[in-house]
């Protein structure tokens, strides 16, 4: 059974409902994927040592959320904003040309009017979640506008944007798609209520409120049970977006269970979205660079370099909180984006045979080589990575700087990279808002 044809939910359906209690029968199915490791043996579903656990993950202290919560703290902190904002006045390289982009993007005018829904489809014969990702967009790049300039006129419609969502949207269903559809625009949309939470006309309880009912239950419920499937069904950008929105609502909403929740997922979780197996196999090239393999990377580079982008976010919220994800088990992160931007910068990596079990019985599957389907895509999602690894760090980021500003260049946003939901996967202005 394919991952992306799952049975629908019917279209009045909430997807809340796949947060009911976990069943018997999802517990066996859990344990049925456990099962599977055991009789396939090492060559098939990872390991716990292939998944870097028997490297010491599991015996690290999960991290705990923070006593003071930072505000803004989500994936921009005041530094960030401030840097941004004179850096552009000074028009200074590259945050001036950052700005340039997100100026000439149409969701960044001030006039845009936002369209929200009262149920958001993703998956079926009806869809119309697109409202929803332009809407985000729209609202972040005009809240950055008025972070950077003052003009208060872009955080009056970034501010109407959100309100008008939050007083009208009750429910997100579809197909299965519709987990990603809460997971993507969550983190997305709760980080732009976490920019805008002290601005006068922006109603941040009823935003927080609309954050808790209709998205966080999807989030959860998923990362609990994975719609009773085999654990190894979903692809890792499954856990890592409802991961991201889980960590990025429980910082808009100062909330310390789901702060842990996420991170202890991320950590340890049992899903392909948590580090050792979203990343699991190491290496080290002929010139001595650390590499990790991604999950993904048997399945096609578009939804590879997803992952760069859904766990960079996860990290950078975490960090701006005072925990360092970044870092985890020795870089483990930085050693997979090294590895994905020099395969799609043009050059070879190694790869090790990836199988794993999907459906609901655990069903053998595996990709014995790299995908070369989507290769050299750009996403803006490698400008934080860069900035954080090699100018926070100081790790010499060969593969990452190249892919960012060779390949990617100045990033822009949603509207920037096509009108499909792969172009808004990903909130983008990476140099305006990381540069350092």
């Amino acid at each position: 059974m394919s991952r992306n044809h799952l049975p629908p939910l019917d279209r009045g359906t909430p997807q809340r409902l796949h947060t009911e209690l976990l069943s018997r029968r999802g517990i066996l199915r859990a344990a049925g994927g456990l099962g599977l490791a055991g009789a396939l043996g090492a060559a098939s579903l990872p390991s716990a040592d292939a998944a870097g656990k028997g490297n010491g993950v599991r015996n690290k202290a999960l991290a705990t959320a923070p006593t003071v919560w930072n505000h803004p703290g989500g994936i921009h902190h005041p530094g960030d904003i401030n840097r941004a904002k004179l850096r552009v006045a000074s028009r200074i390289e590259p945050w001036y040309s950052g700005w340039q982009r997100l100026t000439a993007n149409a969701h960044s005018a001030s006039t845009w009017t936002a369209n929200p829904q009262e149920t958001v489809y993703r998956g079926g014969s009806y869809q119309n979640y697109s409202i929803l990702y332009n809407d985000i967009a729209a609202a972040y790049q005009n809240t950055l506008r008025w972070l950077i300039s003052g003009d208060t006129a872009h955080a009056d419609c970034a501010a109407a944007i959100c309100n008008a969502w939050s007083s009208t949207l009750t429910t997100i269903t579809g197909s299965t798609d519709a987990i990603l559809a809460a997971g993507i625009y969550g983190w997305q949309f709760a980080n732009v209520g976490e920019l805008l939470r002290d601005y006068s006309a922006f109603d941040l309880e009823a935003f927080q409120q609309m954050m808790l009912d209709v998205f966080y239950p999807i989030n959860h419920g998923f990362l609990r049970d994975h719609n009773f499937t085999c654990i190894t069904h979903y692809w890792a950008n499954w856990d890592l977006c409802n991961i991201a929105s889980i960590l990025a609502i429980a910082i808009l909403c100062e909330d310390a269970g789901k702060f842990d929740e996420a991170v202890a997922y991320f950590q340890s979780g049992a899903g392909n979205g948590s580090i050792a197996h979203a990343v699991p196999y190491l290496y080290t090239d002929d010139d001595g660079y650390a590499l990790g393999q991604w999950q993904e990377s048997g399945r096609d580079q578009g939804h590879t370099l997803m992952g760069m982008g859904q766990m960079g976010a996860i990290c950078e919220m975490a960090y701006n909180q005072g925990v360092d994800l970044y870092g985890y088990d020795n870089n483990r992160f930085f050693k997979a984006a090294q590895y994905v931007a020099k395969y799609n910068i043009g050059l070879d990596v190694p790869y090790t045979t990836y199988s794993w079990g999907s459906g609901t019985n655990c069903t053998y599957n595996e990709q014995t080589a790299i995908s070369s389907s989507g290769r050299g895509g750009i996403r803006p999602v490698w400008a934080m990575l860069h900035y954080h690894y090699n100018r926070i760090k100081g790790l010499d980021d060969k593969y990452i700087a190249a892919m960012s500003s060779d390949l990617v260049g100045i990033e822009g946003g949603g509207g920037d990279y096509g009108t499909t939901s792969g172009g808004y996967d990903q909130l983008g202005f990476g140099q305006l808002m990381y540069a350092k």
